[in-house]
């Protein structure tokens, strides 16, 4: 339910429009509002979740998440959706970190984690697939406020079923709470996003310092982080070039899925004219690729590694958004086709690495808040792909409709896309090296090795 609110919302953006009366920045906020929030609180629930137990938080987060969920369903206007999604947000962020923590705990066995990982990873992928396609037959049969309403079932099972099966657990040693590195974060992510997605509609002036802001907050965290003996975001972890490697292609894979959405549920209803089911089965040829390469790449990452699977991901992203970056595959049924064929072949593909990646060779006490970095990229990375890919939509159509400029307007977007494919690509053969594979062994013998000297007393 978490991932599928990541894209379930995408083909319902025109009914939103038409209800709530919603810009674009009006609609780019009602999906970066939750994966926004989602990016910025994911790693203090993965520390908290490690400190107090992670079952307490897990079932707090689905409490939480259902309530948001239903007041969505409920909201009388934009603005109080968008406040509304940031609840949602708020229970999500207890969720997916915590869920692999609890897996990297149960699977101590490296061979059956990688596999119980890829499962998970799967499963991820298939849900964000799925997001346009239950999407449209909710939005067409019932009306928008129906995406809310089934997650408040699933939200049920899944409190019952962790009641029932779910083991608690926590860290050997918590970590300790980091309240000006949270707030760093918060301002980092909330001030670029609002900096981006604004930046076409306000003047310089208005937006240049939210842009300073984040900057900022940016050299502040690079400066205070590494001082702190338990940090919120552990700069060690990132002497390991398959977990850098992981956290950038995350960015970059989940913004490439933020603005692919994006702009193909815009076309589709608002150039085209279809309605939600119709643009949600026009995105059947992305969806089913997905639905298939997710488990398959969570094998082949449980086999062989995570090499192929991102070589494979990057070559179908890339190919895929040059051909809408490039020969404007949008006006041809055939070539809009096989540019959905070609990208729910790539994202279905890259999830399961990105986690791999992050966790692998990492000592069990420090899963949790790697698995966070890894999701706080996925998350960071929607956010940015709706907000830049929207921002340069809403510049290049100005006053003008949607039908008459918009596979013009958008041609700009889909290069950030293309440019996102090709460092999923290069990042996914360098950091799946022999060379990536040593620097993780020695990153995590170090972890090891400062974790003893605490354990004996010594201090690092």
């Amino acid at each position: 339910i978490v991932s599928l609110d990541n894209t379930v919302l995408n083909v319902a953006l025109p009914s939103l429009q038409r209800d709530l009366h919603a810009s674009t920045s009006g609609l780019q906020w009602t999906i970066d509002a939750y994966t926004l929030v989602l990016a910025a609180l994911l790693m203090l629930a993965g520390s908290t979740a490690d400190r107090i137990g992670r079952k307490r938080v897990f079932l707090t987060g689905l409490v939480v998440f259902g309530l948001g969920s239903l007041l969505c369903s409920l909201a009388p206007n934009l603005e109080l959706l968008v406040v509304f999604r940031m609840v949602q947000a708020v229970g999500g962020s207890m969720l997916n970190p915590v869920a692999m923590s609890i897996i990297t705990n149960t699977f101590t066995d490296p061979r059956e984690r990688a596999r119980a990982i890829g499962v998970w990873g799967a499963v991820v992928g298939i849900s964000m697939a799925a997001g346009p396609l239950v999407g449209g037959l909710l939005v067409q049969s019932v009306g928008w406020r129906s995406i809310f309403w089934i997650n408040l079932p699933v939200a049920l099972v899944a409190i019952l079923l962790t009641l029932r099966f779910v083991p608690e657990s926590r860290a050997p040693k918590a970590r300790r709470f980091d309240p000006v590195g949270q707030v760093l974060v918060v301002a980092l992510f909330g001030s670029l996003t609002y900096a981006i997605i604004e930046a076409p509609h306000a003047r310089a002036g208005t937006v240049l310092p939210f842009a300073a802001i984040a900057f900022l907050a940016l050299l502040a965290l690079a400066r205070y982080e590494p001082r702190r003996t338990e940090p919120l975001i552990d700069l060690r972890f990132f002497r390991s070039a398959p977990f850098s490697g992981a956290t950038v292609i995350a960015v970059c894979g989940f913004a490439a899925l933020g603005g692919f959405l994006f702009l193909s549920t815009l076309y589709l209803q608002n150039v085209r004219g279809l309605d939600a089911l119709h643009a949600g089965l026009w995105m059947l040829p992305m969806a089913v690729p997905t639905l298939l390469c997710a488990p398959l790449s969570g094998r082949l990452v449980g086999s062989r590694g995570p090499r192929l699977p991102l070589l494979i991901a990057g070559c179908a992203i890339t190919t895929s958004t040059v051909l809408f970056a490039a020969f404007q595959a949008e006006t041809s049924n055939l070539t809009l086709t096989l540019g959905y064929l070609l990208f729910g072949i790539g994202f279905g593909f890259v999830n399961a690495p990105i986690t791999n990646s992050a966790v692998s060779g990492m000592p069990r006490s420090q899963a949790g808040v790697a698995a966070a970095v890894a999701s706080t990229s996925r998350q960071l990375g929607s956010t940015l792909g709706v907000a830049v890919v929207g921002a340069l939509l809403a510049s290049g159509v100005g006053s003008s409709s949607y039908r008459d400029v918009f596979v013009t307007a958008a041609q700009p977007g889909w290069w950030v896309l293309v440019a996102c494919g090709v460092l999923v690509l290069v990042l996914g053969a360098v950091t799946s090296s022999r060379w990536a594979r040593r620097t993780a062994q020695a990153t995590a013998e170090r972890l090891k090795e400062h974790e003893v000297r605490e354990a004996a007393g010594v201090g690092a």
